[in-house]
């Protein structure tokens, strides 16, 4: 019997009973959906995988089923709690018993779920792609942007055919104040997983006529919460953070914010609240050209008729004005000339005096001062002799005194 080959059935029979043998139990798994599809039953078939956190690669796999019965409440509860579809590529904590089936093989059923867990991942999902558009510098560049005061050219990504985009159109054709505006739709999918990249086709459309418009506006409206996951993706928040015209975003409910939301211009919650935005701001344009407008036809002539009187009466003290003025500078002017004579005065004293100091002391150092204090002068042909080495015995020299002069002869004594 032991050598006996087993049959395919037989063995996956072993594998079967080893599998519930050996995990009775149910266990909470953390995977990734790669795949989710229902079928006309309602049961809901999945795809369950784990990648390297390295290098994305791919490091188990699995199959997986939500009975029909489990998979209509846990599907309206898990979209519920998290404001998303239950659809591939998201993150889930779930609750999981192991099986194997001889002819489809080995499968997880799945009988519960977390939200939390998922939510978690979402959030984690939205801080990374803030902080990288932050790292990036473009966080919130179209937040800076000025928003035109006449802001009636309106470029509208949304579905063609969606109530929230008539419910826009008709909020702006019947405003209470005559506002006219100029919608036009750039059509794109708002749900499912096409909503990235036809919302960038529809901003690059925009662009390529930017000059044409003032505002950009992004509306979904009648749609389930559970479709926002389209709107949190990096690719999408970098164009419209980096896009050159504000961008409006009325998208969602009020408690959920998308990435898209978070960069945008201004976020409203729904595309009638877009609309009542946009008449809002350019009343408030309307009422500062009316105060403007007020000004320059009550204002502005009260306004100038008296200032005209003001200048008249300045007008009228000018003469006044001058006459006090003028005798003023004349009484400057005469204190002036008074202080400069004075000056001038005792500045010729001064110098006066210096100039018979000095005069004084010139004529103390006169040679003929000099030669009456008893000093004398020797010459020797006309040259003043002032060393004993410029005479020779026999040598003719001449003496001049206070009152006169003579000659003699040159006897040196040794």
């Amino acid at each position: 019997m032991e050598n006996r080959p087993l049959s395919l059935y037989e063995l996956n029979t072993l594998v079967r009973k080893s599998i519930r043998t050996c995990l009775p139990d149910s266990y909470w798994l953390q995977a990734e959906l790669s795949e989710v599809r229902t079928n006309a039953s309602g049961h809901c078939y999945v795809e369950f995988v784990q990648k390297d956190t390295k290098n994305d690669a791919l490091i188990a796999k699995a199959r997986g089923v939500i009975w029909s019965n489990t998979f209509t409440l846990l599907k309206s509860y898990f979209e519920r709690e998290t404001g998303q579809s239950f659809s591939s590529g998201m993150k889930v904590l779930v609750k999981v018993n192991a099986d194997f089936h001889e002819l489809y093989g080995y499968s997880l059923t799945v009988t519960d779920i977390d939200p939390s867990f998922t939510i978690g991942d979402m959030v984690r999902r939205r801080r990374e792609i803030l902080q990288r558009l932050e790292r990036e510098g473009v966080l919130t560049l179209n937040k800076e942007l000025v928003l035109s005061e006449f802001a009636q050219r309106i470029a509208v990504i949304s579905s063609g055919t969606a109530a929230g985009y008539g419910d826009f159109c008709s909020q702006l054709l019947h405003n209470p104040f005559g506002f006219v505006f100029y919608p036009r739709l750039f059509p794109a999918v708002m749900q499912g997983e096409r909503v990235e990249a036809s919302v960038i086709k529809a901003l690059e459309a925009i662009d390529a006529t930017r000059e044409n418009w003032d505002v950009v506006v992004i509306i979904r409206g009648g749609g389930a919460v559970s479709d926002l996951a389209g709107f949190d993706t990096y690719n999408l928040a970098e164009h419209c953070a980096q896009f050159p015209l504000p961008v409006i975003t009325g998208i969602g409910h009020e408690r959920d914010d998308t990435v898209l939301d978070m960069i945008s211009y201004k976020r409203v919650k729904t595309p009638t609240a877009a609309a009542e935005f946009l008449i809002g701001h350019l009343r408030e344009t309307a009422e500062r050209l009316e105060t403007f407008s007020s000004f320059f036809r009550k204002d502005l002539p009260e306004r100038l008729r008296r200032e005209k009187e003001k200048l008249a009466q300045v007008v009228a003290h000018i003469p006044l004005s001058v006459r006090v003025r003028m005798q003023h500078e004349q009484f400057r002017h005469t204190l002036l000339k008074d202080r400069m004579q004075n000056l001038w005065a005792q500045r010729m004293e001064k110098e006066v005096h210096k100039l018979d100091l000095m005069e004084q002391q010139v004529r103390n150092l006169s040679p003929e001062h000099l030669l009456k204090r008893g000093y004398t002068l020797t010459l020797k042909d006309g040259r003043p002799v002032k060393h004993v080495s410029q005479v020779a015995d026999g040598d003719f020299i001449e003496t001049i005194i206070s009152d006169g002069r003579f000659g003699s002869i040159v006897k040196i004594n040794k």
